[in-house]
């Protein structure tokens, strides 16, 4: 009983200081979980990392290493696990805990810690990911005995079902209205006729072939083959996959690769599909802002996301008979459990139908 007490004070403790000492560490991410340390151009830095130049540090760039050259996580990924083993690196030293030999029960605090600091449960079981393949790659390399967080389990997640755009929506979306104003000159003229054929063109791709938004921003000429209808994806951890297009998707892209695109790339000799005014390759966030104005445009709910065209494209396809695994396959999941989400979206689609026809609906 004295140890069910004695946690019961360390959990009110740590609640007690939540709002003095957690904001104050690393570990305060703000709401969209940003690097809780500053980057530069030589890597990640903190005004006050203790981890730096120690043997602990060696070992994170070490299994960063491993992320990227043995399990091809993407950048992304990686910055997302250095960044949350980090976090729990700061926590332990302040709770002058030996990481090498803490039990399952200290990494539940840790965890106890995010949530009464209120985390979302999707960033704490990320978290949990983080660490449980952290000591995994450790046991795997001979410096620690045991993976402390196997048996663990994050909190369970409620089921949100993805937002989707529809048909009608859709519709008004990928036609929406077209202002290039006549009185410009025609530099100005071209440049605003180029800039309409490429965000019809971006959205048309988005929709047509379920990417995310940074599979858009990366999109080099060589993988269109608009002849055939295809092209060809290099998404997460680096795993290529090839998604049809339809024939509508090819002629506005054709339509953008030979009109507009020239006008855009300029003296540059960018290989990318979608460019800038000033021929750079298109940013995830400059993609983001053309979204949200073409949904202003459509007069469709802004605060939708790029990725809303992903998830129509999924449950468009279900609805329309597709089998899960194609869809998987389109979607570069790696699971199919990931998929069947998609299931549930269809599933409301055809109560509704069934509420709105049935005679005792």
């Amino acid at each position: 009983m004295a140890m069910r007490g004695e946690n019961k004070n360390e959990r009110r403790r740590v609640y007690d200081d939540r709002k003095s000492d957690y904001q104050s560490t690393p570990l305060n991410f703000g709401s969209d979980h940003e690097n809780c340390f500053a980057e530069n151009k030589n890597g990640f830095s903190a005004g006050r990392d203790e981890t730096k130049g120690t043997p602990w540090d060696d070992l994170l760039s070490a299994f960063c290493d491993s992320l990227r050259t043995q399990d091809n996580k993407s950048t992304h990924t990686i910055r997302n696990y250095r960044n949350d083993i980090k976090a729990y690196f700061y926590w332990c030293i302040r709770e002058n805990l030996e990481m090498l030999n803490v039990r399952h029960q200290q990494i539940r605090r840790y965890l106890a810690y995010l949530d009464q600091a209120q985390y979302a449960r999707t960033t704490i079981n990320r978290h949990l990911s983080s660490i449980k393949a952290f000591y995994r790659w450790l046991v795997i390399e001979d410096k620690c005995q045991s993976n402390p967080a196997a048996i663990l389990q994050g909190p369970k997640q409620s089921k949100i079902l993805p937002r989707v755009i529809a048909p009608r929506d859709m519709e008004h979306l990928l036609d929406g209205a077209k202002d290039a104003n006549k009185t410009q000159s025609k530099t100005q003229q071209a440049l605003k006729e180029a800039l309409i054929l490429r965000d019809d063109a971006l959205l048309e791709l988005l929709y047509a072939a379920g990417l995310r938004v940074s599979e858009v921003s990366s999109l080099e000429l060589a993988r269109l083959d608009l002849n055939q209808g295809f092209v060809r994806v290099m998404g997460k951890g680096s795993k290529e996959r090839l998604v049809p297009l339809h024939q509508k998707a090819c002629q506005v892209l054709e339509n953008y690769v030979l009109h507009a695109r020239p006008v855009l790339k300029r003296d540059s000799e960018s290989s990318y599909v979608f460019l800038s005014v000033h021929g750079r390759p298109l940013s995830t966030n400059t993609i983001r802002t053309v979204f949200k104005k073409k949904l202003h445009e459509a007069g469709l709910d802004e605060s939708l996301s790029p990725h809303a065209m992903r998830h129509s494209f999924a449950t468009d396809l279900l609805s329309g008979g597709a089998d899960l695994r194609s869809v998987q396959e389109m979607l570069g999941h790696s699971s199919l459990s990931t998929t069947q989400i998609y299931t549930h979206l269809t599933s409301e689609h055809l109560k509704e139908v069934h509420h709105q026809s049935h005679p005792r609906g």
